[in-house]
């Protein structure tokens, strides 16, 4: 069998996590004076909590002491966690369960590369963990996408070569870390701010078994 790694990025991808990481960063800017838009949270998809935050005081060009970050990240944490405790499967994006099945049911190996410390709880809660065979989040990492080490380490646990590998993504980091590890970048959202990948989709729901079928077979 052609097996092939399928790695799944999860805010954006699998779950709409990124509204609940907006609200969270929203009340954190507001709280320091920093307007937050819409617009300036997607500079922060596939960034890492500590680099986000980075992000936001340069807004507001705030010079914090290393104390002052501790604290906003760690409320940060605590306020974004809080809206978690509500989720459960229909926060699943339309689509993704029927690729996941039909991945499943082909024998193909399925990862997570997140940069979310909190992927398997939020894994748990709409109740899609038994899906993967490997989670790689912020907790195992060091590096930050566009560094490539969350997919790469994902295809090293699967034991499947890098160039085997299928990466699907949300955001430009993401896409740019799985070009820069020579695995197959599939982007998920709006061709202005995706065109790095090598194939794009609106959502899920576009995505057809024939081509899944190629993806597996090239």
């Amino acid at each position: 069998m052609n097996k092939k790694a399928f790695i799944f990025d999860l805010d954006g991808v699998i779950v709409d996590t990124a509204k609940y990481h907006y609200l969270a960063w929203q009340k954190i800017a507001g709280a320091l004076g920093i307007e937050f838009t819409p617009e300036h949270n997607e500079e922060l998809k596939g960034v890492s909590r500590v680099r986000s935050l980075d992000i936001i005081l340069n807004l507001g060009k705030i010079n914090a002491t290393q104390e002052d970050k501790d604290r906003w990240l760690v409320q940060k944490n605590e306020d974004y966690l809080g809206y978690l405790v509500h989720m459960d499967e229909n926060e699943i994006l339309p689509g993704v369960l029927p690729v996941l099945q039909y991945l499943k049911d082909q024998g193909q190996a399925i990862a997570l590369g997140s940069a979310s410390k909190n992927a398997r709880p939020i894994l748990e809660k709409v109740n899609i963990i038994s899906y993967f065979d490997a989670i790689v989040d912020g907790n195992d990492v060091t590096n930050a996408k566009p560094d490539p080490e969350v997919f790469v380490q994902a295809a090293r646990l699967l034991s499947i070569d890098a160039e085997k590998a299928i990466v699907f993504e949300d955001s430009v980091a993401g896409i740019q870390a799985a070009n820069i590890a020579n695995m197959t970048s599939i982007g998920i959202g709006e061709e202005s701010i995706l065109h790095e990948a090598q194939y794009l989709f609106p959502d899920f729901t576009h995505i057809e078994t024939d081509f899944l079928d190629m993806l597996i077979k090239r």
